[in-house]
């Protein structure tokens, strides 16, 4: 049987199609994701330090107005709606990822799912200490505590993809599913402890066009177009009831078949019988135009190819490149820029920016390893073959790159209104201590932190992995992951 590459192309490539596919290749280069997120963080920083700052300011601070009446009217400034709508498609993306890894992939039985969630636990856990241990005292810097339990997967993945050969692809798999536990995680945190009060009507509607969805997917709905409409009425109701509105985007990911219910047999002998009555119809005719058969044909295959695949693929498929090429670059535009002077850098010591950096680039990896060894100990788990525990040490190092994750949860926790842990019967912090503390010098404070503790990760990562001897196994071959 020939090769691909060795059958001619039913269509000669135009220049517009060169261009798209070059374009093509160069979105699943390795890391271009995490290549373009640094590149709008530093874009972020000169911007908001140079003399057009307020420019930049400005942009952010415009506002757009949308509704559907006095009643049902939205009206946030720029910064808002990247942080509001343009993240809802990030976690739609995450919880599509989720419920994939869930239903058929390395999240999709006990033995596969323990040891990467009793890592990411102790990943999440360990760092929380650290912060508390630096912050305890304090009651406004508090609200901050679940900064340094995220991982920004696209940079973790990106710096492993250049450690080459020393890296297994089993380390790959490893640390995207820790990375899905921790993104579950988060999910709950922004729900639980960020919230501000809750709606219960607009609650309900919203929860009550998920299960329409839900029903919807049950019986065999496929249409993406459906999912879009209701998904959009969700976030509206979501945003609405007080939940933050990013929640919406996994509660619709979760309606998305992820299985197909074509019969793999009879679709190969359909597409067949197709192809058939294609060729018949070009002896017959051998003209470039299509005969009224040959578009039967064509529509019956495109329809069949459709079907094929489940909407959850399809939807991950349409939306990747958006999401890490184009949204994921925008929030950091947004929110990396923060205005550095010497009082900020000064505070880099203070407890808040200590507990914010020892608990990724520390408590992280301190966090990962202790559990998954404990896992292994207790015989829970096994160490995938050919990962030592100088890989996992360097998993472990690089989930400590928390940014896009951390740096959103950053503008949660210290936004004007600040966090609502009250809502589970105790406080965090007092209401006086968040009127009194300036929001705006303790979001920047945080980020810089971020930036800081994501940077000295993943350079230690990278010196840990590259450090340990070339895997016999086959080396990493990482493709971009499905979301940033």
């Amino acid at each position: 049987m020939k090769q691909t590459s060795q059958i001619a192309r039913p269509v000669q490539r135009t220049p517009v199609d060169r261009i798209g596919y070059r374009f093509q290749r160069f979105m699943h280069i390795e890391g271009i994701s995490g290549i373009l997120l640094v590149a709008a963080t530093l874009i972020a920083l000169i911007w908001a330090n140079s003399s057009w700052s307020h420019v930049y300011f400005d942009i952010l601070n415009i506002h757009f107005v949308i509704g559907l009446g006095e009643k049902v009217t939205i009206n946030e400034s720029l910064i808002l709606w990247i942080n509001d709508a343009l993240m809802a498609l990030f976690f739609f993306v995450v919880g599509l990822e989720l419920k994939r890894e869930v239903v058929i992939g390395e999240l999709s039985s006990f033995k596969k799912a323990v040891l990467p969630a009793l890592a990411a636990v102790g990943g999440m856990i360990i760092p929380v200490l650290f912060f508390w241990l630096f912050n305890r005292d304090n009651s406004a810097a508090l609200e901050g505590w679940a900064i340094p339990m995220a991982t920004d997967i696209a940079f973790a993945i990106g710096v492993l993809a250049l450690v080459g050969k020393r890296a297994p692809i089993r380390l790959a798999v490893l640390l995207t599913a820790l990375a899905i536990v921790d993104d579950i995680g988060a999910i709950l945190v922004i729900a639980i402890f960020y919230t501000a009060q809750i709606n219960l009507v607009m609650l309900f509607v919203g929860l009550a066009l998920v299960a329409l969805l839900f029903l919807y997917a049950k019986l065999g709905g496929r249409w993406l177009i459906v999912y879009g409409a209701v998904g959009i009425a969700v976030w509206f109701a979501i945003y609405l009831s007080g939940l933050h509105a990013t929640l919406a985007g996994v509660l619709v990911a979760l309606t998305i078949p992820v299985r197909t219910k074509v019969d793999t047999a009879r679709f190969s002998q359909w597409m067949r019988q197709l192809l058939d009555w294609f060729d018949n119809e070009s002896e017959k005719n051998g003209e470039r135009v299509p005969t009224s058969v040959q578009r039967t044909a064509l529509f019956e295959m495109t329809s069949a190819i459709e079907h094929a695949d489940s909407p959850l693929h399809r939807l991950e498929h349409i939306l990747h490149p958006w999401v890490a090429f184009l949204i994921m670059p925008i929030f950091a535009l947004a929110n990396a820029g923060i205005t550095i002077n010497t009082e900020l850098l000064g505070a880099i010591f203070t407890p808040l920016a200590l507990g914010i950096i020892l608990g990724l680039a520390l408590g992280k990896p301190i966090g990962i390893f202790l559990s998954t060894w404990l896992g292994v100990k207790l015989n829970i788990g096994t160490l995938p073959k050919g990962v030592t525990w100088q890989h996992i040490l360097g998993a472990g190092v690089l989930a400590g790159m928390g940014f896009t994750m951390s740096i959103f949860i950053a503008t949660l926790a210290f936004s004007t209104g600040g966090g609502h842990a009250e809502l589970l019967g105790f406080r965090l912090a007092s209401p006086a201590a968040l009127a009194a503390a300036d929001m705006e010098e303790i979001q920047n404070l945080a980020k810089l932190a971020i930036l800081i503790a994501s940077t000295l990760a993943g350079v230690i990562g990278y010196a840990i992995l590259r450090l340990a001897p070339e895997s016999k196994m086959e080396a990493a071959k990482i493709t971009p992951p499905e979301r940033s």
